[in-house]
């Protein structure tokens, strides 16, 4: 009988089922801290916790900066694997991801090492996204066959997030087969025609002769779209691709098939291409953005009214509230307004295809951000690398790409934008990055756009730049003065001050610094928006708006694989609802679509597309702060298309203010639901399980309190729907997103 084995490639790909011969290691005892007699064999782990390899010990409640933590394992290595292996060399250790560095022990002695701990001889050197594979002979005396063995891994971490990530960890006898490998693309021919790209490698000398195949399959009834197939043979001098053509507007997978001829074994990868649901905007005028914004009286105003539309547009209002003005030509609303109350009036927008108009309300009061905030963060992009150039080129980028279009606005620099020493007076200054943070503001408010800007309460940020500690009311004095319009205020070095404090374990000690700063800033004549960055830490949500912020952050960083998206928004978002409100927002943590990777890593999103629309769908339901993290310059037509959907983006937008609520939890399917201010529902059906999914929607009409349907829209495709066959498809990490009247 055929043997199949299946490969894991890149980004995108995933396999269809796991190893045949694999030992499979979720689960691991650990211990922060270090000390070297934690890689032996006989070690108490009576004290030890139990701990996910999946996800990184940040978000699983362990705070680890600037230190280490050891994993231990103990694995039974079955001498099966080695007689079933036509090969029988080696013994793999396949530890996925480690953040930052570490080392890898088997019964004591050491294995591997990736990147470099700060003791090392070159200093510290970071490899967390450089993949561990540890290969030991498999005639080696440290393997025990058929017996208990010690895996020991040594991490270190340099910043939150940090320990192993993406785990199992998987341990095998590797064949010959797997000296091959398939990794797919997509691109596009020299006539524009969407392709996948298929290339088969091989790391030997020797050739493999065989047939390889690739298929474009239809996930949801199984039917072939396309496909190609020869023989080839490959070495490792010479490969071979296959271009097969498909719709980049229909969910499929390519899947790629070699079959060694002489040995009838084979290796398979299936790739899920991005795909694109959102309809064109139309070419005449289309306000996109949310009809009400909030303003604290004599405050400035700077707003841009989102339209897509064919360019150029014009826009006019002739009954705008006194003391404001309309750019007639990027729709950039500007000025202030003295008196409090509320101020309705028409804005239109005219093309050379027709013109539209929106009622618009303008809310003067104690209240602002009345919906949550939209634009973007440099971190994920640019980490420290961040300077006001780049700052301006993403601006741009936002604009031409059509983004402030459909209510994008914040341009907010992250770290690194500080200089060594503050001024002689005691004032913040910038280093040689950031010329003038003034004309900075300056250009970003003549583009409608909004200003955002970065700091800790502690002495040093979490990139080891000044922090705002005995000089919080300076700063807010400086972020006025440059037209600041958002503050993304960091826990990081107050943690060293705040293990000092003899109140330390009490809520009160974690909400005194951001009080603080929080009158600071009251007592400027402008509204910043702002934002607390403390994963969450003493249920912030249940104290951030008594310091009036604005969002607070509910966990750990977020980072670009599906472990870290279900845990941050499967696990640890359900009972927040309560605490969201108009002005006032739980924040998950930054959009992880399109390029992102810190300064000159970056890549594209190691989330699949599937997982990519649940992202964007659960944040939106979640009344979340959407600020997008990856290079905006380089965005593809999927990632604008996934984040310029007016009907998607409205959820979030909903002047209600209502945050979903998980309604359902079968098995591997979740329903999420959320109030909308038109009276109707936004509906998650998130499948999160492993294996594509045939939901039944009916099955759970008890739950959401619905007796019949009046309505239902594909909010993603935005197309009515039947009203009685409500069964639905959802691929694996996939979601259904509609919108339910009932």
């Amino acid at each position: 009988m055929k043997k199949q084995f299946l490969l894991l490639a890149m980004a995108g790909m995933v396999s269809l089922s796991s190893w045949a011969q694999d030992v499979v290691l979720e689960n691991a005892k650990f211990h922060a801290g270090d000390d070297a007699s934690w890689a032996g064999v006989n070690v108490d782990e009576s004290s030890w916790r139990d701990i996910k390899n999946s996800a990184t010990w940040t978000s699983q409640g362990v705070k680890i900066e600037n230190g280490f933590g050891w994993y231990r394992y103990h694995v039974n290595i079955l001498k099966s694997m080695l007689e079933k292996s036509d090969l029988k060399e080696t013994v793999d250790f396949v530890l996925g991801g480690v953040d930052d560095a570490d080392e890898t022990y088997l019964n004591g002695q050491l294995i591997g090492k990736t990147g470099r701990f700060p003791s090392d001889e070159k200093g510290y050197a970071s490899q967390w996204s450089t993949k561990r594979n540890y290969r030991v002979k498999a005639n080696s005396s440290l393997i025990k066959w058929d017996a208990d063995n010690v895996l020991a891994v040594r991490v270190y971490n340099a910043g939150d997030p940090g320990g192993m990530f993406e785990g199992p960890i998987r341990v095998r006898v590797p064949n010959t087969i797997d000296n091959l490998s398939i990794n797919i693309s997509e691109g596009t021919d020299g006539k524009g025609v969407v392709q996948s790209f298929s290339t088969l490698k091989s790391t030997m000398q020797a050739s493999k002769s065989g047939v390889f195949s690739v298929k474009v399959v239809d996930p949801e009834t199984g039917e072939t779209l396309g496909e190609k197939s020869m023989k080839v043979s490959v070495n490792e001098k010479k490969g071979k691709t296959i271009a097969v053509p498909y719709d980049n507007h229909r969910m499929v997978r390519i899947v790629s098939t070699f079959t060694e001829s002489k040995s009838g074994l084979s290796c398979t990868t299936q790739y899920i291409p991005k795909y694109i649901l959102t309809p064109a905007a139309p070419a005449e005028p289309r306000f996109n953005t949310a009809p009400i914004y909030g303003v604290r009286p004599g405050s400035p105003v700077h707003f841009r009214f989102g339209v897509s539309g064919e360019k150029p547009m014009k826009f006019s209002a002739a009954d705008l509230p006194a003391g404001l003005t309309l750019n007639p030509d990027n729709g950039a609303l500007s000025g202030s307004i003295e008196k409090a109350g509320s101020y309705t009036f028409t804005v239109k927008a005219r093309n050379a295809k027709g013109e539209q108009s929106q009622r618009f309300t303008i809310r003067c009061g104690s209240k602002i951000a009345l919906t949550p905030p939209m634009g973007w963060n440099s971190w994920n992009c640019w980490g420290l690398s961040v300077t006001q150039d780049k700052v301006i080129s993403s601006a741009k980028a936002l604009i031409d790409k059509g983004l402030a279009d459909y209510g994008y606005c914040y341009m907010n620099i992250d770290d690194g934008w500080e200089a060594k020493e503050r001024n002689a007076d005691g004032t913040i200054a910038v280093n040689e990055k950031f010329p003038s943070m003034k004309d900075l503001g300056d250009w970003l408010h003549s583009e409608g756009l909004k200003f955002g800007i970065y700091s800790s309460p502690g002495d040093l940020t979490c990139g080891g730049y000044l922090g705002s500690i005995d000089h919080e009311l300076q700063d807010a004095e400086s972020y006025n003065s440059w037209g600041i319009d958002y503050l993304k205020y960091d826990w990081c070095g107050y943690g060293r001050k705040h293990r000092t404090e003899p109140d330390n374990q009490t809520v009160a000690s974690y909400v005194r610094p951001y009080l603080l700063m929080e009158r600071c800033l009251r007592q400027q004549p402008r509204d910043i928006f702002y934002s607390l960055c403390q994963y969450g830490m003493a249920d912030v949500w249940k104290w951030g708006e008594a310091v009036d912020a604005n969002s607070w952050r509910t966990t750990g960083d977020i980072t670009d694989t599906w472990a870290s998206l279900y845990h941050i928004g499967f696990e640890l978002q359900p009972e927040l609802y309560p605490y969201a409100k108009p002005g006032h927002w739980n924040d998950p943590d930054m959009l992880i679509v399109g390029k992102v990777g810190w300064s000159n890593n970056l890549r594209d999103s190691r989330l699949t597309p599937d997982e990519q629309y649940t992202h964007i769908s659960l944040w939106t339901l979640l009344a979340s702060n959407m600020l997008i993290g990856c290079d905006i310059a380089q965005m593809d037509e999927f990632t604008v298309a996934l984040l310029c959907n007016n009907e998607v983006n409205a959820v979030n937008q909903d002047i209600l203010g209502k945050q979903a609520k998980r309604d359902v939890e079968d098995g591997s399917i979740q329903v999420w639901s959320r109030p909308l201010s038109d009276g109707s529902y936004a509906v998650g059906i998130f499948n999160v399980g492993g294996t594509d999914a045939r939901v039944d929607f009916k099955k759970y009409f008890p739950q959401l309190g619905i007796k019949s349907l009046k309505s239902v829209r594909d909010l993603w495709r935005q197309q009515d729907l039947s009203t009685s066959d409500v069964s639905y498809f959802i691929p694996t990490h996939g979601v259904k997103y509609l919108k339910v009247t009932f």
